[in-house]
């Protein structure tokens, strides 16, 4: 005879499987981390990404208590970390400090991917934005402002020849902007890194970079570069005295860089919400917020829906860019 069931034993049987199903997760909330933790930066050691990315790590391991470790997986302006990431175990030990390249311009790149790479990530929080600045040599290129570059361009017809870190760069696109809103023609220089370019620069092989600031910053400052505008909505306290791109005749013309902190998808929510928190927590100290202020950049914290939607209207605005430059798929 088939067993029957009180109404009573029915609902203490459901309470007991749901408790067994809720249990991996409360598990995980309450032991996560048990162990080192991985933090992947998709570029070279040195540059502005892999100094923020250490400053992170050394807040979330203070935070968490346990280690973080930084590997940098440079290439494909950060494509190959990122899918590096994105393809790890998704239990919160391997994660990605991504930037606007790896997450917003790179989807519009390459062809193996697309805006439905967005969702390989689960997004923990932004921390910084970092903007760039226009520098030239005026030993090369003689203009004190937007304007003169513009119109030396122009005299020059052809040929005037501006550097870069690398193609889908913020810095290249930045040059691509000017190049279609300026309708000018221009060269682009792309180099393995912000260091050669400058050096470049310096060495008046190239006319002109919109280099992160971080890099640029030493050059301006002992005056072997002269900064003509920034890129960001706003003056920068750093260099108060170089107006924005908006006050040089170029109204939408706001560019930055980015990190945050991110996660395989699939990455379960309470340990998401572990990272969130923690990470925000490391990011709006005073001695975080004083570093970055001295690299040149800016503390952004946004915490993780909000992260997720700034991403894609990142992309959208890169993507915009990136069509009207004309730029093919790698």
């Amino acid at each position: 005879m088939p067993q029957t069931f009180s109404r009573q034993q029915f609902l203490r049987a459901a309470a007991l499987l749901a408790a067994g199903l809720a249990a991996p997760a409360f598990a995980a909330a309450d032991t996560y981390p048990s162990r080192a933790i991985k933090l992947v930066v998709p570029f070279a050691p040195g540059g502005n990404t892999d100094v923020v990315a250490r400053l992170v790590g050394q807040g979330l391991a203070e935070a968490l208590g346990q280690p973080v470790v930084v590997e940098n997986v440079p290439g494909a302006n950060g494509a190959i970390g990122a899918s590096r990431v994105a393809a790890a175990a998704n239990d919160g030990y391997t994660l990605l400090f991504g930037t606007a390249g790896t997450q917003a311009i790179n989807p519009s790149l390459y062809r193996n991917l697309s805006e439905k790479s967005l969702d390989d990530f689960e997004y923990i929080a932004l921390v910084t934005s970092i903007p760039n600045v226009l520098v030239v040599n005026e030993a090369r290129t003689p203009v004190r402002s937007v304007a003169e570059l513009v119109s030396h361009a122009r005299e020059r017809r052809s040929g005037m020849s501006y550097g870069s870190p690398g193609v889908g760069s913020t810095v290249h696109l930045s040059g691509e902007l000017l190049k279609s809103a300026a309708r000018l023609d221009l060269v682009h220089a792309p180099y393995k890194g912000s260091a050669p370019a400058l050096s470049d620069l310096i060495g008046g092989q190239i006319d002109f970079i919109f280099e992160n600031i971080t890099p640029a910053l030493p050059f301006i400052q002992s005056g072997k570069l002269k900064a003509l505008a920034v890129t960001s909505a706003e003056r920068l306290p750093q260099l108060p005295q170089v107006p924005t791109m908006k006050e040089s005749g170029f109204p939408s013309f706001v560019t930055a860089t980015w990190n945050g902190v991110l996660a395989p998808k699939g990455t379960p929510r309470s340990v998401v919400q572990r990272l969130e928190a923690a990470t925000l927590k490391v990011a709006s100290s005073p001695e975080f917020k004083a570093r970055v202020a001295a690299l040149g950049g800016e503390p952004r914290l946004l915490g993780s829906a909000a992260f997720r939607d700034f991403t894609r209207t990142e992309f959208r605005h890169w993507a915009g860019i990136i069509q009207a430059a004309g730029l093919e798929k790698q």
